[in-house]
């Protein structure tokens, strides 16, 4: 009924600058919060990003200043601009909608299937 579709994935050098999008479809009734997460090998998932439907972020501390989050809500997509890569930024990249669907009577946790991001020479 609900699907988060990721894209923007791929191989980068350390130092450079990827995109991700996520969009959120089916039978939305509204979203709270959406974001990111990302889990590297041999590593729990974390938090990177998440924002509020009122424009709220809340970043980790390992990306702060280099990552930014934002959402259009018009089109239930939130995207994650991601500079200054590192190696270590390396993981799936998951995303996140914490939603309402049509007919439920609360706030759900929904992912996507997730990105891989690779950050090497």
């Amino acid at each position: 009924q609900v699907q988060l579709v990721e894209s923007g994935g791929g191989l980068v050098q350390p130092g450079g600058s990827l995109r991700l999008s996520c969009a959120a479809s089916g039978s939305i009734f509204s979203i709270n919060a959406m974001g990111w997460y990302r889990q590297a090998p041999g590593k729990e998932r974390e938090l990177v990003a998440a924002i509020t439907s009122g424009g709220t972020t809340n970043y980790a501390d390992s990306v702060k200043g280099r990552f930014t989050s934002r959402r259009d809500n018009a089109k239930n997509t939130v995207y994650l601009q991601m500079n200054s890569l590192k190696p270590e930024d390396t993981a799936v990249y998951y995303c996140n909608a914490r939603l309402k669907t049509i007919g439920d009577y609360i706030y759900r946790d929904y992912w996507g299937k997730g990105t891989l991001v690779t950050v090497s020479s």
